[in-house]
């Protein structure tokens, strides 16, 4: 979610404003009350459209604090999962990967699912005259990943428009649905969020896929002529947003293990992405004897053993500087890991790295931190009637688009428990009543902003 002045420039957005003194008339959209930005889910780097949401007249029902709101929270909110895990490019497991057929589909879906929580859509005009929504997953994925955050704040805001309290919210609300955040078709990770944030640089639209096809030309080939100056222009204006919450399966254990289905995120680990290419010689695998032979996958198994090596005794080969203390050494030497997650040979190989991504660790914002606390325990003392310990804190040892998104704004996520931590794989699971958690954590979010 995020909290911005809208222009013609957004990427897909829809925009539930707040007090209707506050809305610009043009756009349906606050033009100086700075918004509340929520993630939902990975999709596409284009002009947006925009919904705009009017509480409407009846009368607050079941509005109390207590009100679990499980029709709409829970049964709904588990059925649209379901039903977006269903829309696939591949048969018998889950792919929509940037700009297929799937995604529109799934988009269509979102669409649709946004203009029940109250509604009315009207595409942007900047680049195109009208355009479609995309939804992208990794390959064989699990049906949560993404999915979560964005049925989450959409359930959310249509509990407040069917009591009627959309337009006490202090300032907008939008839900803004980010492209390929996981890199999986152009290898550039939070393709949409780090364009809104300011900070994908316009060679990214040159990058290729397998096929050999441009980001650029994938944009084309969907209507969207993005040049170099449309997409600096994607960027939002930093004074226009107050804040982005990520909703997110947790990915790891730490939930499941401390019985507990909501946490609170307090940094994001930084990650470097490295394409080594490591050079050899070709030979017959018959007749060249093994002290002559320069075999490129037998020196990149060792470099990979290596790498492991590293990661599981780091202590020795980590330099600090002088700021650096005992515990921040162990936390260091306790959470390094590395994973190598392709390999592929090609005969007469150069010795280059023709690649390299690097993201720097994030803090999230102790305001927003703070405020999400407190809403996943009110969520929780809603569900059991029993007030709670202390949530959870965790490290995110994965990358989000709130690392993106710092960039421009404060972050804070909320994490959700998911079975065994399995994620990116059809074993990925959330129970019901965890989907429901988090949507009355996000009610419960929204309603401190009331």
């Amino acid at each position: 979610m995020s909290a911005r002045k809208p222009a013609h420039r957004q990427l897909a957005a829809v925009n539930f404003p707040g007090p209707s003194s506050a809305r610009n008339t043009e756009m349906g959209c606050s033009s100086s009350i700075p918004r509340l930005l929520f993630l939902l889910l990975s999709l596409t780097l284009s002009p947006a459209y925009l919904v705009d949401v009017y509480a409407g007249s009846e009368d607050i029902v079941g509005g109390g604090s207590t009100h679990l709101y499980g029709e709409i929270l829970k049964d709904e909110a588990v059925a649209r999962l379901r039903e977006l895990g269903e829309v696939s490019d591949a048969n018998g497991y889950l792919e929509r990967t940037f700009m297929s057929p799937a995604s529109v589909r799934a988009a269509n879906l979102i669409r649709q699912w946004m203009e029940d929580a109250g509604g009315s859509t009207r595409w942007g005009t900047y680049m195109v005259e009208s355009m479609d929504l995309f939804e992208d997953t990794v390959i064989d994925a699990g049906i949560f990943d993404g999915s979560l955050g964005i049925i989450s704040a959409i359930s959310a805001l249509k509990v407040l428009k069917e009591t009627a309290r959309l337009e006490k919210l202090k300032r907008p609300v939008e839900i803004i649905a980010f492209s390929d955040e996981e890199g999986v078709r152009f290898q550039s990770t939070f393709l949409g969020s780090a364009a809104l944030a300011g900070v994908l640089p316009a060679s990214a639209l040159n990058t290729t896929d397998k096929s050999g096809a441009t980001l650029q030309d994938a944009l084309k080939k969907n209507r969207f002529a993005i040049t170099e100056e449309s997409l600096r222009q994607l960027k939002y204006d930093p004074q226009s947003v107050w804040g982005y919450v990520e909703v997110h399966i947790e990915q790891g254990p730490v939930l499941e293990w401390v019985g507990f289905p909501l946490g609170v995120v307090e940094g994001i680990a930084g990650q470097t992405r490295l394409k080594i290419t490591v050079s050899g010689s070709q030979g017959h695998a018959g007749t060249v004897p093994m002290s002559m032979r320069q075999d490129p996958m037998a020196a990149a198994a060792e470099l990979i053993l290596r790498m492991e090596t590293i990661c599981k005794n780091p202590k020795q080969f980590l330099s600090y500087d002088s700021q650096c203390n005992d515990a921040t050494v162990e936390s260091l030497s306790n959470s390094l890991v590395c994973t190598v997650g392709e390999i592929s040979t090609w005969p007469s190989a150069s010795n280059v790295i023709p690649g390299q991504h690097d993201a720097n660790a994030v803090l999230c914002d102790s305001e927003l931190s703070s405020q999400l606390k407190i809403a996943a325990n009110a969520a929780i003392q809603r569900l059991t009637g029993e007030i709670q310990d202390e949530v959870p804190v965790l490290m995110s040892g994965a990358g989000h688009d709130a690392m993106a998104m710092a960039h421009l704004t404060k972050v804070g996520m909320l994490f959700v428990r998911c079975r065994g931590g399995v994620s990116h794989s059809p074993a990925e699971h959330v129970l019901d009543d965890d989907v429901w958690a988090a949507g009355l954590a996000m009610l419960a979010f929204l309603e401190t902003h009331m």
